[in-house]
């Protein structure tokens, strides 16, 4: 094998990579237009994707529906005491069903349906589910009420919901590593190259998620309020778009996302309770790439970083997280140079 081919190759599996740290760069840029969280907990929805997918296949019962369950409960009576203060006890039987009836109907299922070790498909299914529906819980029950702090406030209690969710993945699924089976074994050989399936899944679906992300930005109501809430948040209240309904649906897209991912890397890479925060640092290089606002350059960026782990993982192994990880100091340097100095506000 000459060397064009083994670059190829090193091209292929950074593409693959790369598409991964683009879905999660893009999730980061959208928290931050939209609420100004810098999420530092994005590699944790991953890693319960992977690891709850992982158990589910396996016949158990993973620990990610209890955190589900809790947080609703939680939630709820966080919204019942707010309805009951405010008058709107109209809203109380819609908090029950919501919050308490709902978590326990789906808790009965999946305790009822683990067992029976369901197609992979439904187990992606319903690990997408709960990981989607953690998004929204640590928004109501975290940032909703912080609403009006600053972004270093913020930042700071990102860095906490990380340690809380890896402990908590320690707790539900310990120390062991998890590889989930690939949704396509095969390969397509085109000339002297060959394609691995599941890689070309990965692509499939990132190109496909990017291309429904824009459909839904441009083209849909929410995805229209959401981009005024991001752009200008006065005069999205003004509109009366509500800041707490778009806090909740993008962090729902973001879990939804980071679950998504980690769907789609279980087969190629072991996935293990403390893997969020190599994985969501990555995101959060290829989101600085993008100047945390950009989601075209989020994604040539994420490629980028993409590209280059996959080169020094084979010539310099040792040091690629530590290459990687310095690509953002020449980034931050010409972003500060760029904009100037400016003052934070709340």
């Amino acid at each position: 094998m000459n060397s064009f081919q083994i670059s190829a190759i090193l091209v292929q599996d950074g593409i693959t990579t790369g598409a991964i740290y683009a879905l999660l760069g893009m999730a980061l840029v959208l928290l931050f237009a939209v609420t100004r969280v810098l999420f530092f907990a994005q590699g944790e929805f991953v890693v319960f994707g992977t690891l709850s997918l992982a158990w589910l296949h396996a016949g158990r019962v993973p620990g990610t529906l209890w955190l589900v369950v809790g947080l609703s409960f939680l939630a709820g009576l966080q919204d019942l005491v707010t309805a009951w203060r405010d008058g709107n006890r109209h809203l109380i039987p819609r908090i029950l069903l919501l919050n308490f009836a709902l978590p326990v109907a789906l808790a009965a299922v999946v305790v009822w349906a683990a067992p029976q070790k369901m197609p992979l498909l439904l187990s992606c299914l319903v690990s997408l589910c709960l990981v989607t529906a953690l998004g929204p819980l640590v928004y109501r029950l975290v940032y909703q009420p912080m609403a009006n702090a600053s972004v270093l406030v913020l930042l700071i209690i990102s860095v906490g919901i990380h340690f809380v969710l890896a402990s908590l993945a320690l707790l539900f699924f310990g120390v062991e590593g998890y590889r989930t089976p690939a949704f396509w074994t095969g390969s397509l050989q085109m000339g002297w190259m060959r394609f691995n399936g599941q890689s070309l899944i990965v692509v499939a679906i990132t190109t496909l998620l990017i291309l429904s992300l824009a459909w839904v930005f441009s083209r849909t109501l929410y995805g229209k309020a959401l981009r005024a809430a991001a752009s200008n948040d006065v005069g999205a209240r003004l509109l009366a778009i509500s800041v707490s309904f778009s806090g909740r649906t993008s962090f729902m897209i973001a879990a939804f996302i980071g679950g998504l991912c980690g769907v789609l890397i279980g087969p190629i890479v072991t996935i293990y309770y403390d893997s969020g925060l190599l994985i969501g640092l990555k995101g959060f290089v290829a989101s600085v790439v993008g100047g945390l606002h950009s989601y075209a350059l989020t994604l040539v960026g994420a490629l980028g970083i993409g590209i280059i782990e996959s080169f020094t993982s084979f010539k310099l192994s040792a040091y690629k997280e530590a290459l990687v990880f310095l690509l953002i100091i020449p980034v931050l340097l010409w972003l500060s140079l760029r904009s100037g100095p400016q003052e934070e506000g709340n």
